[in-house]
């Protein structure tokens, strides 16, 4: 009988017992790897801190619940002072909430620009008065990158091209590029060279604190959508037209491009100048008050 044989025969007489000895050693082997896998997890977790109410995220600040880490993002001793605003008469507030009303029912957006340059003073003023805008524990999550050169906005307007192809042949949905079809918008976008200023709003995740540890940035969409609405604002006062332009999958071409920190995400792309001549714009109607307005 040679080897095989013997085992076969072994095996067959005795097969209850095999059988019960290969449970056992497989029952034991789970054990032990469900062991060590639990030591391994639970090695992960004790490194990493979870934020509360996150949805169990891991933290972006490590060092959040040690004392001695915890800088506010302003001087804790800053000094507070007396605010005193204009105070006017019943009678002036509500004619001034109607002309500021009839000012911004005007604003449209326009995709048809004049060259005619734009005085870099009123480029800083219109950025300045979006740097008013309120944010998270005055965090200030924003950065306006305004850009006249040809060359740039030549750059610019060749990686838009580029990715709204790609948009409106695959990325967008049907119905997408269907409900853009009454405003005449394409993957051709002459504005961005033409308007002789372009503004691009960054948003800034976080930013980095004296001692070189990461510096949070809380509610950094929200603070730079209302930095955002109230730059619209100040372009329309001052007299002057924008197109608030969301290019699709160009945060990073662009980032890149403008050198931007990897901290900082593209949120809006806005050509700014004056309305050309033959510029037009849909005659579209805006909700009534009673539908966007609840009293209680």
């Amino acid at each position: 009988m040679n080897v095989i044989s013997l085992t076969v025969w072994a095996l067959e007489s005795n097969c209850f017992t095999v059988y019960s000895v290969m449970i056992v050693c497989f029952v034991a082997f789970t054990i032990f790897h469900k062991n060590r896998l639990e030591e391994h997890q639970n090695r992960i977790a004790a490194k990493k801190n979870f934020a509360p109410n996150t949805g169990g995220r891991e933290k972006d600040y490590p060092d959040d619940d040690d004392p001695d880490m915890l800088v506010p993002a302003i001087p804790e001793d800053i000094p507070h002072v007396p605010y005193k605003a204009i105070r006017r008469p019943d009678e002036e507030v509500l004619q001034r909430s109607r002309e500021y009303y009839e000012l911004m029912a005007q604003r449209r957006t326009v995709r048809s620009f004049s060259p005619e340059p734009i005085p870099q003073e009123v480029l800083d003023n219109i950025v300045k008065t979006a740097g008013t805008s309120p944010s998270g524990a005055h965090t200030e999550p924003w950065t306006f990158v305004v850009i006249q050169d040809s060359d740039t906005k030549a750059a610019i307007r060749s990686i838009v091209e580029e990715e709204e192809e790609l948009n409106y042949q695959r990325r967008m949905s049907r119905q997408w590029v269907t409900d853009l079809k009454p405003f005449a918008t394409k993957p051709v976008k002459p504005y961005l060279s033409d308007a002789p200023a372009l503004i691009l709003v960054f948003r800034q995740t976080h930013s980095t604190r004296p001692d070189g540890k990461k510096r949070m940035h809380y509610y950094n969409e929200i603070s730079v959508a209302i930095a955002a609405g109230i730059l619209l604002a100040a372009i329309q006062y001052c007299g002057l037209v924008a197109l608030t332009s969301t290019p699709l999958n160009c945060n990073s071409r662009l980032r890149d491009l403008l050198c931007r920190p990897g901290n900082e995400r593209l949120e809006l792309l806005l050509p700014v100048g004056r309305p050309h001549e033959e510029a037009t714009v849909p005659d579209l109607q805006r909700k009534p008050l009673e539908q966007i307005l609840v009293k209680i």
